[in-house]
């Protein structure tokens, strides 16, 4: 799949793109370099210099829409570099895809395949498959798959698909990439075949076999190593200070957005003090990057750097690709209208969520169980007022995980928020707070749960001691198998006890689409106190 300008305008697309946009993707920008950019004070002569362009996205979650809209940017990104002498590539850091659901992996590995992505780092959420599933729906991919810290045992489907590392040469200069999946793969995963068969290096571990493997290709004259990680921000900055020969780090998992070069920041210096720049482009495919370098070839150290992250919201989807979308996940159907929607959420993980409110309403109704519960990071989208259809409703939860409905005590369930709780004052406010339907509480940004109440079918409020929770009183809850395997150490794994009452086929979506239906209404998404944040 390559599409050119014209093409599109045929098509009757025309791409907007901003002038922030046009600095972005500029060969040479003269504006901003403060924030943009970072350069050596003394650079070799210019015969010895080579330029490396990177474009490069993470944690895109299955969100087909800012899929589209990225797929625009990169077209218009080619075009625009397209007489650069530059070494290109285009490399993703893991969490394109997410969920089970196949078709969803299949229209994630089809957009990196039109993107003509190099290779990725598989991601947690790339585990949300099977091994044999997994390995499956890598049969088409054009890109490298790589996960160096994976322990993937021989006969496994994932054995000689999944690689540690790999050489590429771009206009006779060699480079090193290597891949890195999250060391806490298991919690980031429900209760499934990939968290059974495949295991991960422990990350002290990882920063020994990273350093052995750099003075190899060292060994070799390959002087230009690109690490992708799905590993987080902080653990990201320990490998760029704690190992030697890493020069670049292309990042996701933590959803941070770096914007530019900043040093201490996203621009580390090495054990034999070299420069390393690390990026990331938030999350829900919101953001993508373009990483611009000038390396001194015969050294392989960055002389010079320029990191532009642009947002997608600035382009408009692609119809082709849209189209492709569309044959692979079936036409959306059509369910309503919405009138009104709160405000989008700054930090999905630690605000109240209106859009969480509505799903998990949807779910409780829909199941008929006194609570619905799920983690925060299951909501990834938000609704847009005007027609509503089951692909929008996707895009909110598009995770696809499998419905369950268990019991819980009220001391389990007072737990679990309680640990949720705990994500304002927690590294990158993970795990983040628990979404109810049937419960109401307070919380403090000091990381306390307040108070709780319990709010029965007739909308009656009945307080709950949170210090003293009642262990023997016992609640139907309706929620999905990763929140009841143990997924974000909410709970228990009910699912390795075997204390699921009923298992489903399906995942919040399709109960959202047949609640929607039901209401036959324009719909309301308003915050309605259920979760209050206070100071102290």
């Amino acid at each position: 799949m390559n599409l050119t300008i014209n093409t599109m305008q045929k098509y009757g697309f025309s791409p907007k793109i901003s002038q922030r946009q046009n600095i972005a993707f500029s060969e040479n920008n003269s504006n901003n370099l403060q924030k943009d950019t970072f350069e050596k004070e003394k650079k070799p002569a210019a015969d010895n210099l080579v330029q490396t362009d990177i474009f490069y996205i993470n944690d895109n979650h299955g969100r087909i829409g800012n899929m589209a809209r990225i797929y625009t940017a990169k077209t218009m990104y080619d075009n625009l570099n397209k007489n650069s002498k530059a070494d290109k590539f285009v490399l993703a850091a893991g969490d394109i895809s997410a969920g089970a659901d196949l078709h969803i992996v299949k229209a994630a590995n089809t957009y990196m395949n039109g993107l003509r992505v190099d290779a990725t780092s598989d991601g947690n959420h790339e585990y949300d498959a099977s091994p044999a599933e997994i390995a499956e729906s890598k049969k088409g991919a054009k890109f490298r798959s790589l996960g160096m810290n994976l322990q993937i045992p021989k006969g496994n489907p994932l054995d000689g698909i999944i690689e540690k590392s790999f050489v590429i040469e771009k206009n006779g200069h060699k480079y090193a990439i290597i891949g890195l999946a999250p060391p806490d793969l298991h919690e980031r995963i429900r209760d499934n075949e990939s968290r059974k068969q495949i295991g991960i290096d422990d990350f002290e571990k990882t920063l020994k076999d990273i350093q052995n493997l750099t003075d190899e290709y060292k060994k070799q004259g390959i002087n230009k190593i690109i690490l992708l990680s799905h590993c987080g921000l902080e653990k990201d900055q320990r490998i760029a200070k704690e190992t030697s020969g890493i020069d670049v780090i292309i990042g996701g998992h933590t959803h941070d957005l770096l914007e530019g070069i900043k040093e201490g920041k996203n621009l580390l210096y090495s054990k034999s003090n070299e420069p390393v720049i690390i990026t990331q482009a938030g999350k829900d495919g919101e953001y993508f990057g373009d990483l611009k370098i000038t390396w001194d070839d015969k050294k392989g150290i960055i002389v010079k750097a320029q990191n532009n992250v642009t947002a997608s919201s600035n382009f408009k989807r692609n119809r082709v690709l849209k189209g492709v979308f569309d044959q692979i996940l079936g036409k959306p159907e059509q369910l309503g209208s919405i009138k009104s929607v709160a405000p989008q959420v700054k930090n999905r993980l630690i605000e109240p969520n209106p859009n969480g409110f509505f799903i998990m309403d949807a779910v409780r109704n829909e199941f008929g169980t006194d609570v619905a519960l799920i983690n925060v990071g299951n909501i990834r989208g938000f609704f847009e007022p005007g027609q509503l259809d089951s692909r929008q409703v996707f895009e909110v939860v598009p995770l696809k995980n499998n419905m369950v409905k268990l019991k819980l005590t009220e001391k389990e369930i007072v737990d679990a928020v309680k640990v949720g709780a705990k994500s304002f004052v927690n590294p990158g406010n993970k795990p983040g707070i628990v979404i109810p339907s049937g419960l109401k509480y307070t919380v403090s940004k000091k990381g306390e749960l307040k108070s709780m109440s319990f709010i029965d079918k007739s909308g009656k409020e009945i307080p709950i001691d949170i210090n003293n929770p009642d262990p023997n009183k016992v609640y139907t809850v309706a929620t999905d198998d990763f929140f009841a395997s143990g997924g974000d150490n909410l709970i228990d794994n009910k699912v390795a006890k075997n204390q699921i009452d009923e298992k489903f086929d399906f995942d919040k979506d399709k109960l959202t689409c047949d609640y929607v239906k039901k209401l036959n209404a324009p719909i309301e998404i308003k915050d309605d106190g259920r979760i209050t944040v206070v100071d102290a």
